[in-house]
């Protein structure tokens, strides 16, 4: 049996090249962890996010949260 890879992600809404991270979800279940990096920097640090500490702050976003308006 061979480890499960890391299959990178960008947000649809990070179309514009601008500073964009990437995640690699599919780990989530495997592992319980959610990497992230930097899309501008792919050979460079990751960072492993917590499942659910992920799943937390995607929830915070989806209900307006983090909102400054």
């Amino acid at each position: 049996m061979t480890p499960e890879s890391a299959c990178w992600f960008t947000s649809s809404y990070s179309s514009n090249g601008g500073d964009c991270i990437e995640v690699a979800a599919n780990l989530a279940a495997a592992r319980g962890i959610v990497p992230v990096r930097d899309s501008k920097v792919v050979d460079g640090p990751v960072v492993a996010v917590p499942a659910a500490a992920f799943a937390a702050f995607v929830a915070g976003v989806q209900g307006g949260t983090f909102d400054t308006v």
